[in-house]
């Protein structure tokens, strides 16, 4: 370890010579220097920088910093009156030296201020980068320009609106997967695809770390990181909530000012909201009081169900192997299936959901979700597998769609065991194949018919006429045998 001395000042204690031990890691130590805040230090370092074995220069407000054979060197005063220099490799940050960060990018406050925070203490390149995954024009317009303006070189945008629906709803979908009875995963779905996306972007670019704007509370910070450590472990992560000072939204606002980076002038909301082509999320404000009935201009997806058309709408959904296909005898796209849906089930306010739910990190929150045209798809595809699934079947489908909603809202996409149970749904469901009709109506959705080339259902076995299959004496024996072991446990109750 290589060890530079400089010569003892007699402004600093006098019993304590500075120096500074160079590891191999490039970061540069103070050791054993108590240097009292005084008006003169400045000056008196100043006067004494000839006598340091290194190039120091000291600037007027107690910061010294310069370059010692490519390295960058900074000293600052703490508070209580120590010296404490640092160093790192040419053009590092504050907190050390990256190349180039991807920054999942939204264009709000956040994020803005996210550019320039990780110029200063990681010295690094920024790529921002925005996933369209359905959440609405609005929300992409001048991103680029303000991308640019906050620091960063470049923007990037992908659509990613059909492999969203097409690789990771429609699984969800066909596996019957429902996040403690309620919840239809619709952030915990976008967050993997959206990761995904970023390590493919850092691929393209040549960026050794991704960064996310999620705060150390919630439930995102976990599934963006699980994705990143799935599809490149290499990549270093960075989540500034978790690190800097910054704690609200006016410390966000002055840093922004420091750093000329253009404060967003759009009206805050009062809602903390998510959006994307399956749903639309809304937490905060009021609805942090269980006891609050949300408001009804809170809703953005869906009207009223009072105010919801007076007729009902009667549609049918295609299915082919667990997967819709269709609207109305019309195939479509994924997206545009899903689309379509969105706005006819919010035209008749379905899909609402108000639910307490548990976070990963431990703690519950209270959320308000929109997901009409989900909603829609739910019923659909769980009505079509009461024709062509098993008791057995369905049993066990049901008992492990629980745990493979478990996976998807605890960030778990790309774990094998999440990969195996989609294995397993692909193929139990590779004969739910048909058609389902329903009505929408104030709110409620209603299967009407159903009907399928491979249902199970046989009506001259089910009729109460009388069939060549199904003896009704049979029963009898069926019920002696299956109900033995009650019989058994009561006549030795009874002493018999």
């Amino acid at each position: 370890m290589a060890q530079i001395t400089a010569t003892s000042l007699p402004s600093f204690s006098s019993s304590s010579p500075l120096a500074f031990r160079l590891p191999h890691n490039g970061t540069l130590r103070c050791q054993n220097v108590a240097c009292p805040r005084t008006p003169s230090l400045a000056q008196e370092l100043s006067a004494r920088r000839s006598q340091l074995t290194c190039n120091v220069v000291v600037s007027n407000h107690v910061t010294i910093s310069r370059n010692y054979k490519n390295q960058a060197i900074r000293a600052a005063l703490s508070s209580d009156g120590n010296a404490v220099v640092a160093t790192d490799s040419k053009g590092a940050g504050l907190r050390g030296k990256l190349k180039k960060v991807v920054l999942a990018y939204s264009g709000g406050l956040d994020t803005s201020v996210i550019v320039p925070w990780l110029k200063e203490n990681y010295g690094c390149e920024v790529v921002c980068f925005t996933a369209d995954v359905g959440q609405g024009i609005k929300e992409l317009e001048g991103l680029e320009q303000k991308a640019k303006a906050s620091g960063a070189s470049q923007l990037v945008v992908k659509d990613l609106t059909e492999e969203f629906v097409k690789d990771y709803i429609f699984p969800c979908l066909r596996a019957g997967a429902i996040y403690e009875r309620k919840y239809l995963l619709g952030t915990s779905m976008a967050r993997p695809v959206i990761a995904k996306a970023m390590v493919d972007v850092a691929a393209e670019v040549g960026a050794d770390a991704v960064a996310h704007g999620c705060t150390g509370k919630g439930n995102d910070q976990v599934r963006f990181e699980l994705t990143f450590f799935s599809l490149n472990p290499e990549l270093k992560v960075v989540a500034p909530w978790r690190e800097w000072e910054i704690q609200g939204r006016e410390d966000a606002i002055e840093y922004a000012k420091k750093h000329n980076v253009p404060v967003p002038v759009t009206k805050k909301s009062i809602y903390s909201r998510d959006r994307n082509l399956w749903h639309l999320s809304h937490e905060g404000d009021i609805l942090e009081d269980p006891a609050n009935e949300p408001k009804k201009d809170m809703y953005m997806m869906s009207v009223d169900p009072e105010d919801a058309p007076n007729e009902p709408e009667y549609i049918e959904i295609g299915i082919e192997s667990g997967i819709p296909v269709s609207l109305n005898g019309k195939t479509l796209s994924p997206a545009t299936l899903l689309s379509e849906l969105n706005t006819r089930g919010g035209k008749h306010g379905i899909g609402r959901i108000d639910m307490v739910e548990n976070r990963l990190v431990g703690m519950k929150s209270r959320g308000v979700y929109e997901t009409p045209g989900g909603t829609v798809l739910f019923a659909a595809c769980q009505e079509l597998e009461s024709l062509t699934l098993d008791r057995e079947t369905i049993q066990v489908k049901d008992s492990l769609a629980l745990k493979y909603a478990e996976m998807v809202y605890a960030g778990r996409w790309f774990d094998p065991l999440r990969e195996s149970m989609d294995a397993f749904m692909e193929k139990i469901t590779e004969k739910t194949t048909g058609s389902v009709r329903l009505k929408l109506y104030k709110g409620s959705v209603t299967v009407t018919a159903r009907q399928s080339p491979f249902s199970l259902y046989r009506q001259d076995i089910s009729s109460f006429e009388g069939s060549e299959i199904y003896n009704q004496a049979d029963a009898a024996g069926f019920i002696r045998l299956y109900g033995l072991p009650m019989r058994v446990r009561a006549m030795l109750e009874k002493g018999i």
